[in-house]
């Protein structure tokens, strides 16, 4: 075997192990909110989140999918659909839960769907929330 096909295998090789490294890194199910100490309480939430099914749209780690990001969500200033603005405190992340159809975010496409969600489990998720600054 020549000097040369060695070399390029050998690169070959290494840029196929990097790019399945940074696959399975990018794919893991490890969070990026993980690089922010959570709570116990946060960590109860960001589970319930997962379990609950807020995730789904919301992201598993409230980046955001087809549901708004919760990263940066909580005291921010929120523009509704009839252009009013509101700060995104406990009341209103408490009502967009409860009664996801009570306040309507500008720009939102699609329907958030109810849920059976009791008001402890509300406040877990809230304290999630409120992790992700």
């Amino acid at each position: 075997m020549s000097s040369k096909f060695r070399l390029i295998n050998f690169l070959s090789t290494s840029v196929l192990l990097a790019s399945v490294g940074l696959f399975l890194v990018s794919c893991s199910s490890g969070s990026s909110s993980s690089s922010i100490a959570l709570s116990v309480e946060a960590q109860a939430g960001q589970k319930l989140s997962s379990a609950s099914g807020c995730a789904s749209c919301h992201g598993s780690n409230g980046e955001g999918r087809v549901g708004p990001k919760w990263i940066g969500l909580a005291d921010s200033q929120v523009t509704m659909s009839d252009g009013t603005t509101v700060i995104a405190d406990d009341a209103y992340l408490y009502t967009s839960i409860h009664e996801p159809n009570a306040m309507r975010r500008k720009g939102s496409v699609g329907q958030m769907p109810s849920n059976q969600l009791t008001d402890e489990e509300i406040a877990s998720i809230i304290v999630y929330i409120r992790a992700l600054k």
